[in-house]
């Protein structure tokens, strides 16, 4: 199954190890460091230009990659818990 992130982003089920709030997160300095690590790598996929809400870390061919959304993490765990893509939102 997959989880649409905003825009035209998508990713695997399967590959989602968390679903961050960034607001929350981002207090902590070893989530700092981590997001700082991966951005030098390029690891960092910025699903908006807008104001970002939320950081899902997935691992993708056993390296870790971090997709910034404009969505919340509320909505995206509740979109992964019930099955919905998202995309049924788009279709309508």
């Amino acid at each position: 199954m997959y989880l649409h992130l905003g825009g035209d982003t998508v990713v695997d089920t399967k590959t989602v190890l968390g679903i961050f709030d960034l607001d929350n997160a981002s207090w902590s300095r070893h989530t700092r460091d981590f997001l700082h690590r991966v951005q030098q790598e390029n690891r960092v996929v910025n699903v908006t230009d807008d104001l970002p809400r939320s950081m899902v870390l997935c691992s993708v061919e056993g390296e870790e990659r971090v997709y910034i959304s404009l969505l919340s993490s509320a909505t995206l765990m509740k979109r992964a818990e019930s099955g919905l893509s998202g995309m049924e939102e788009l279709e309508k």
